[in-house]
């Protein structure tokens, strides 16, 4: 299949009703899809008063949301593809949440084609948070890792 096919199937796909796609053909396997993967944190919700007040109905206090966004730039993918984030399934992560990265240390795999692509990292730093899960269908510009 040819790049001006594939820009054929995703401008088809794009103004499209379907939310995957996924086409098969001698070993070449392209998945679109258009399912968001981030989820929402719940809204916080009020705490009531539990303390009998004279005559009054129970003070609600609102409570103050918690921040978990990790610290740091965030890498983006630059591709589309599966993301590997060790580089076998028998062998550790490339990096973990903590660990202490170099400018050009490879980050995690993003598997294209049937083409390994390393995603270096930008700079040094610390990872703060990985944002994406081992073998993820990834879209380019998706939210890979976070550095501070």
């Amino acid at each position: 299949m040819n790049l001006s096919e594939i820009k054929e199937l995703m401008s088809q796909f794009d103004g499209s009703s379907l939310r995957e796609f996924s086409y098969n053909n001698n070993g070449e396997t392209l998945v679109f899809s258009k399912n968001d993967t981030q989820s929402l944190a719940p809204a916080p919700t009020p705490v009531v008063n539990q303390t009998p007040v004279d005559d009054a109905e129970s003070a609600v206090a609102p409570v103050a949301p918690i921040s978990t966004a990790a610290e740091g730039d965030v890498v983006e993918s630059p591709l589309v593809g599966v993301a590997y984030l060790a580089p076998a399934p028998d062998k550790p992560a490339f990096v973990s949440v903590g660990d202490n990265v170099k400018k050009g240390q490879t980050l995690l795999i993003i598997e294209a084609m049937k083409v390994m692509n390393e995603v270096p990292a930008p700079r040094d730093g610390i990872v703060t948070e990985v944002l994406v899960d081992n073998e993820e269908v990834i879209e380019f510009g998706k939210g890979l890792v976070r550095i501070k």
